[in-house]
């Protein structure tokens, strides 16, 4: 038995020596003499940008070669660079024909481009040495992949606009479809090949998930408090019993409240509390709702943190929270008192009908039903909140991502407050809001990785024609139309690297001004219909739910004109300003 055991580490030790010898660098053989070329280069699309996962191959005398110490064929990194190198018989080497192609699915494959060959000298082994470089541009092209993208993306808009079916739903329902065909009809054909499951994992925005992951804790812990309530109760104060003066008060403290948390927290917020001040007045809610759901879109328009088109937009450019406001902040103020003076002359009607006899009586019965009822947890979460909102505005110091600003503010806030942090991600973080960003995400990478919004971005270019002001006001209304009639999140995230192409292509957008344009269009033009911001959406079904119906056309008969005259003095700030 001793023996056997021996016998048997002996063979072992050997196949362990044997493997070391073939896996190790330092043993292996060196590579066969020969001429050695070194072939690098850069794969560009038609903005000049660096295209990853393209296919490189390289022909000598036609005949295809295998690179140096690699199994599968030459593939571009992110960067959209490629090396390799190759052992040629000696004497291959310079008169050998050198060519190189490449392919990569949805884009047109670059057929054998010739490339000049340079000697280098000779290595340690007296080998020749050579280099060739050849930078290659490829152009877009229609497969089905193209269309089936396209497909997807418009039937899942639908679904999110008609409701037909939840967001949530139809968004992961289109990035699971776009992935199946992608990995059973597009591993036959690459035409059908629509984006990888890594690239599908890399467009997620976790920042974004991660800032309205925190902003939700917040406002959770704050709703504990009774803040949002004490506000209402405040505004009725402040009017005095003055229905118009408290509709122009709500709609501001609306607006200021989702500049800094997100419009549809602030709306969830204050529509309970909005619904009981009506009836007590003996008015139509909707009648301080609808006001009140404009002004924070509005409001929401002019941070960083304020709408979720912003959201994304300061993501995908890297812009700061004090950039949001420095460019923004005037335009929504002048919206804002527009806004207010056009809903206090629209509803005057349902406010002189307001029943207000005992002003002080009402006061007092509001001051005890909405009093804050934790005072210290109010002091800690308004602390935090504004130091989370410093960071935010130091963003160009710090370089912080707004997500890590949201994230520590929150959880600081749980163990300083000691809330229950399963209660907080069980009942205050909307999950599936987030999977819906996350399916979303998916979704737009698709499109853009099958071509769809390069041939948009081409349209608005040509149709602009390099001039900047009409790019600023076409990039304005369409978004302002469209986002009018389709949710105005999925709208953004479509048109980021269109308005990425234009600030490349166009002269005089390297300022940014057309991050502003689409801002301004996608949150103001939400305005326009009931299924133009999810904020909208929001007001509508909880008033609905308690009794108060408002129809499609009714809400577009309320907001559709103050949304057309909000969008104009957008662009004549714009124009002025740029």
């Amino acid at each position: 038995m001793r023996k056997q055991l021996g016998s048997f580490l002996t063979i072992l030790i050997f196949f362990c020596m044997v493997g070391f010898l073939a896996v190790s660098p330092t043993w292996a053989a060196s590579p066969p003499a020969g001429d050695r070329l070194a072939v690098s280069g850069l794969v560009t699309n038609p903005m000049g940008k660096g295209l990853k996962e393209v296919e490189v191959e390289v022909l000598v005398n036609g005949r295809h070669v295998r690179p140096l110490g690699k199994e599968a064929e030459i593939v571009t990194g992110k960067p959209g660079g490629f090396v390799a190198d190759f052992i040629l018989p000696a004497g291959t080497l310079p008169n050998a024909r050198v060519e190189v192609k490449a392919a990569k699915p949805s884009w047109k494959p670059v057929p054998p481009t010739a490339v000049k060959v340079v000697a280098a000298g000779q290595d340690a082994q007296g080998n020749h040495r050579f280099q060739a470089s050849q930078n290659l541009n490829m152009q877009r092209t229609i497969t089905p992949a193209f269309w089936i993208a396209s497909i997807v993306l418009l039937l899942v808009y639908v679904l999110i606009s008609l409701e037909w079916m939840h967001r949530t739903l139809a968004a992961f329902l289109g990035a699971a479809f776009i992935l199946f065909v992608t990995y059973t009809i597009g591993t036959f054909d690459k035409s059908f090949f629509i984006i990888s499951f890594e690239d599908a994992m890399h467009a997620i925005d976790l920042n974004v998930v991660f800032l309205l992951m925190g902003m939700m804790i917040f406002v959770g812990v704050l709703k504990k408090t009774g803040m949002f309530q004490f506000l209402a109760y405040k505004a009725f104060a402040w009017a005095r019993g003055n229905i118009f003066v408290l509709s122009f008060v709500l709609q501001v403290i609306t607006a200021v409240t989702s500049a800094f948390l997100d419009n549809v927290t602030t709306m969830l917020l204050m529509i309970p509390v909005t619904i009981e001040i009506a009836v007590t007045l003996k008015i139509n809610p909707l009648a301080l709702l609808i006001p009140e759901v404009f002004a924070s879109n509005v409001g929401g328009t002019a941070t960083l943190i304020g709408d979720p088109p912003n959201i994304l937009i300061g993501s995908y450019a890297g812009l700061s929270f004090g950039q949001f406001v420095q460019n923004l902040a005037l335009a929504c103020t002048a919206c804002l008192a527009m806004s207010g003076f056009w809903y206090i002359w629209r509803y005057k009607k349902d406010y002189q009908q307001a029943e207000v006899k005992d002003v002080a009586r009402t006061i007092e019965f509001l001051r005890e039903e909405y009093r804050i009822t934790n005072m210290k947890l109010t002091v800690q979460g308004l602390c935090l909140l504004g130091f989370t909102v410093l960071l935010f505005a130091l963003h160009g110091i710090f370089h912080m991502e707004v997500s890590v600003a949201a994230l520590i503010g929150a959880m600081l806030l749980l163990v300083i407050s000691r809330v229950d942090i399963v209660e907080m991600l069980e009942h205050e973080v909307e999950w599936p809001t987030l999977v819906f960003f996350i399916g979303l995400f998916m979704v737009i990478a698709g499109a853009e990785e099958t071509g769809l919004i390069q041939v948009i971005a081409n349209w608005v270019k040509d149709l602009s024609r390099g001039n900047l002001t009409l790019a600023i006001v076409l990039v304005l209304w369409v978004s302002a139309i469209a986002s009018a009639f389709i949710d105005n999140i999925p709208f953004t995230a479509t048109m980021l690297p269109i308005i990425a192409f234009l600030n490349q292509t166009i002269p005089g957008a390297e300022s940014g001004v057309l991050w502003w344009s689409l801002a301004l269009g996608a949150c103001l033009g939400g305005n326009g219909t009931m299924i133009g911001a999810s904020a909208n959406v929001v007001t509508v079904g909880l008033a609905e739910k308690s009794g108060y119906h408002i129809s499609f056309l009714a809400y577009m008969r309320a907001c559709w004109w103050p949304m057309v005259i909000t969008v104009t003095i957008a662009m004549g700030y714009l124009l002025l300003a740029y």
